[in-house]
């Protein structure tokens, strides 16, 4: 632990450091007001996106503006992940440096008397570039925020050999991480909302975070607009790591226990049924599937593990059904248990990376920080007859917004 903070410091440290060189560098040739202007200005902003990080759990951010709050969010990630791309240039730099002096130490060891090995200057391009890049980071993440409503409609086709003929062609639509707690705008996400219903489908399914922390986020407002969706087969759901309270202080344990129970009456308010590490038989004329949901199961040890498949699978195997669908938030129970213990799960759903909110996300190319922690993090996963699907998600949560990953509404066609 020692450690791994001594190495987070060192990273901030080198990050600042070779900041300020970039920022100095710029404005060496500035008259002495502006230079020192700019320069008091640039520790300002750093003093204050840093004290925005260190007391970032004891702002009651709902009390703050949302318009300020989302600006000045957006501005403290952009700032920091500018530095950090200024660290990676400038060590770039550092390294070519250091490789330029090593090879002119050799030239000049058995050189002449009075020759020295000459200083190596810093490249104006890199500095150039390191800056250039600390800028668009800082304007992408705030242009990031006019997109956290803009809900990406993707439409994947599944096939499946042991899919009963009767439910050939079930269009399901997927939604996941609503994060309500993060909306500031109910007519946008009501727009949201319509989009979800415009795709006409058989069933709804929804894999946890309907909140950040607190069931009353869910105001009545919000409850009016996420019940106006239906589907002819029903409204599915289960719990994410969020729905229970935990990264919150609560008065008691009474509370935390009364706000999941309250947040459960909400789900039945709204005319979705919850699922609670059990399982429903779907039916279409003779043929049958079975939903299953379970609590919040993550292989990370930061993340709950209230996830029981084996209550889930109660009398399921008894019944011979030949496909199964699996709601489970997180997509770490994937390797963890569904594939080594559950081989007849034929496909999972989740949610809860949102794709980090940040990356590449095209048709050709995938990236995102939020691999390095989650190998599946994003759309659609084989491992062998088994398909996992990682909705991007629907709301938002910590970054009032999305740059590059866009927020999600899936649409599965079973062909």
């Amino acid at each position: 632990m020692k450690l791994r903070l001594l190495i987070i410091l060192s990273i901030i440290g080198l990050a600042e450091y070779y900041s300020f060189i970039v920022v100095r560098s710029a404005v060496r040739n500035m008259s002495p007001v502006w230079r020192t202007t700019l320069t008091v200005v640039y520790f300002l902003l750093t003093t204050l996106s840093w004290m925005g990080l260190i007391l970032f759990r004891q702002i009651n951010w709902a009390n703050v503006p949302h318009l300020l709050r989302n600006v000045y969010v957006a501005f403290v990630l952009g700032f920091v992940v500018g530095k950090i791309l200024i660290l990676l240039v400038m060590l770039v730099d550092d390294i070519r440096r250091l490789v330029t002096w090593l090879v002119s130490s050799l030239v000049y060891r058995n050189s002449p008397a009075g020759e020295q090995v000459v200083s190596i200057e810093r490249s104006q391009f890199l500095k150039t570039t390191a800056l250039v890049l600390g800028g668009l980071s800082l304007a992408g993440f705030t242009y990031g925020i006019t997109n956290r409503y803009k809900y990406r409609v993707r439409k994947v086709k599944l096939k499946f050999a042991s899919l009963p003929a009767a439910f050939k062609g079930l269009k399901v639509v997927q939604i996941s991480d609503i994060h309500t707690g993060s909306f500031d705008n109910h007519s946008a996400v009501a727009h949201g909302i319509q989009r979800v219903m415009d795709q006409n489908a058989d069933i709804i399914l929804f894999t946890g975070d309907l909140v950040n922390n607190h069931s009353e986020e869910v105001d009545a407002k919000y409850q009016e607009i996420f019940s106006r969706l239906k589907a002819p087969m029903g409204v599915y759901s289960t719990l994410g790591n969020h729905d229970y309270g935990d990264y919150v202080q609560w008065p008691s344990a009474e509370a935390k226990v009364a706000n999941l129970e309250t947040l459960k009456g909400i789900h039945a308010s709204m005319g979705w049924r919850l699922l609670m590490n059990e399982h429903v038989v779907l039916e279409r004329g003779a043929d049958k599937i079975a939903l299953v949901g379970i609590e919040n199961w993550s292989a990370k040890a930061n993340f709950p593990k209230y996830g029981d498949m084996r209550k889930a699978y109660e009398g399921l195997k008894e019944k011979n059904i030949p496909f199964k669908i699996l709601l489970s938030h997180d997509p770490s129970h994937w390797h963890a248990q569904v594939v080594p213990e559950y081989k007849d799960v034929n496909l999972m759903l989740s949610g809860h990376t949102h794709g980090m909110q940040f990356g590449v996300d095209s048709k050709w190319f995938k990236w995102s920080p939020v691999q390095y922690m989650y190998n599946e993090w994003a759309g659609i996963y084989t491992e062998g007859e088994q398909q996992l699907y990682v909705n991007r998600g629907f709301g938002f949560l910590g970054y009032p917004g999305r740059l590059g990953v866009l927020p999600e509404i899936t649409v599965f066609e079973f062909v």
